[in-house]
């Protein structure tokens, strides 16, 4: 079977690496698969960079559509709210030209595709093959964001945005919504498929007045357990330049003052242990730099983009703690645990799947700042339960997160949506773990 993956990076953001590692692990089993991207970051010739027509009349065409999409977005530069994330257009200045590069193959896998795959233009004239969606985020749902922080209004067809700041029910998130049904509207029946990371996204989907009528896989992002594996403690810290009795707590995120991303309640959290937890010590690994005024010392480490190199950090920390408010999956929890390093974290997202209480680690409700400082403070107090834990973290990790799982799963549902085997993956989420 011939596997196409259109995803806007192959190596910038969690997503993007998803994707990759996913490409890698079919790869890995004799799957023909080939990715088309915008940006390209890897060696691997095997992905293909879309590269603009440059013809006088596709510049010109490329530059009326960008303006169109930047005045439609102007309206909105005075009125959207500080503190929110990337907010995607349906449409983009390169119209149908990826259409235009699609090579002769038996499946499509869309991914991240923001500012890459042009809705109105693709959904209309993709080539007649089966295809399927993995949800990185909920863009796909929404009328442009990809987190809707709580709104709900994704459920019915978007308006008076939050995050635009907008009153109008006739917005371009409607708009965009709009434009979106219609688009989806052209696939015929039984040809798209929806992959989704965790159990929560899927129940997202669930209620995405676009989406709710697909048919949904739940299949995990994988991830090489030989690059993420436990590294002896006093060597990562040693190397790292970390202080080798202190109790590290790490946080990491691919930008770390994303204010979805929590490192504000983290460090709520951490104030409250002041005078209860000795030698405490604060890691954090991603891009930016983050403001950290006490309560307790604090490292960054800045962006690491070797992954061997970056599971020293985790191997050097007692516990992991993601505070996200909002996350798909969460796909640095899957490479803690690979490192054998408990987590602490709130419960929703992929949290739900992956961090399983008094086995791999401990949630809290979402936003309770007070409770993932409780709950960081009964794991670094107990050593032989973090034993126990680490022990059960890599375990599950192997079993069920790496990449040839992954690519098991999905090289079976290629071939059942192809006709070659009957189905047999996740098609439903099941039971989130309970705090």
């Amino acid at each position: 079977m011939r596997i196409l993956h259109l995803s806007t990076s192959d190596s910038s953001g969690g997503a993007a690496r998803a994707a990759f590692r996913l490409h890698n692990g079919l790869c890995q089993l004799g799957v023909d698969s080939t990715m088309l991207v915008s940006k390209k970051g890897s060696r691997d010739e095997r992905v293909v960079r879309l590269r603009p027509d440059m013809r006088p009349t596709a510049r010109l065409r490329r530059c009326f559509r960008r303006r169109q999409i930047q005045r439609d977005f102007r309206a909105y530069q005075d009125s959207r709210p500080p503190g929110y994330e990337l907010f995607s257009d349906d449409r983009n200045e390169h119209g149908g030209a990826l259409l235009r590069r699609i090579p002769p193959c038996d499946l499509i896998n869309l991914h991240w595709v923001s500012n890459f795959l042009d809705h109105p233009s693709f959904f209309r004239g993709a080539p007649p093959v089966p295809l399927v969606w993995r949800l990185a985020d909920m863009a796909p749902l929404t009328g442009g964001c990809h987190y809707d922080d709580g709104c709900g209004r994704f459920t019915a067809q978007c308006g008076a945005c939050p995050q635009l700041g907008s009153n109008d029910q006739l917005d371009l998130s409607r708009r965009i919504w709009l434009r979106k049904r219609d688009a989806l509207g052209t696939v015929a029946s039984g040809r798209l498929t929806l992959v989704a990371t965790s159990n929560w996204i899927a129940q997202q989907a669930a209620r995405s007045a676009l989406l709710r009528d697909l048919p949904v896989h739940v299949i995990p992002n994988g991830l090489d357990v030989e690059d993420f594996a436990p590294r002896d403690k006093r060597f990562a810290r040693a190397t790292l330049g970390l202080p080798a009795e202190a109790r590290i707590v790490l946080f990491a995120a691919d930008t770390i003052d994303v204010p979805r991303k929590g490192l504000a309640l983290l460090l709520q959290a951490l104030g409250g242990l002041v005078g209860k937890v000795e030698d405490l010590l604060l890691l954090s690994v991603g891009h930016g730099k983050p403001v950290v005024d006490g309560p307790c010392r604090h490292q960054h480490l800045g962006s690491i983009n070797i992954d061997r190199y970056l599971s020293l950090a985790y191997s050097a920390a007692d516990v992991f703690v993601i505070p996200s408010i909002q996350e798909s999956f969460g796909q640095t929890v899957s490479e803690s645990l690979a490192c054998g390093t408990p987590v602490v974290g709130f419960a929703t997202g992929g949290m739900l799947d992956m961090v399983r209480p008094g086995v791999t680690g401990r949630l809290v409700e979402v936003g309770d700042a007070a409770g993932l400082g409780d709950a960081i403070r009964s794991m670094l107090g107990n050593p032989q339960g973090l034993r126990e834990m680490s022990a059960h973290c890599r375990r599950i990790a192997v079993a069920e997160y790496s990449m040839q799982v992954q690519a098991r799963a999905y090289r079976h549902l290629y071939a059942s949506l192809l006709g070659i085997v009957r189905p047999s993956v996740n098609t439903g989420p099941a039971a989130p773990a309970t705090v």
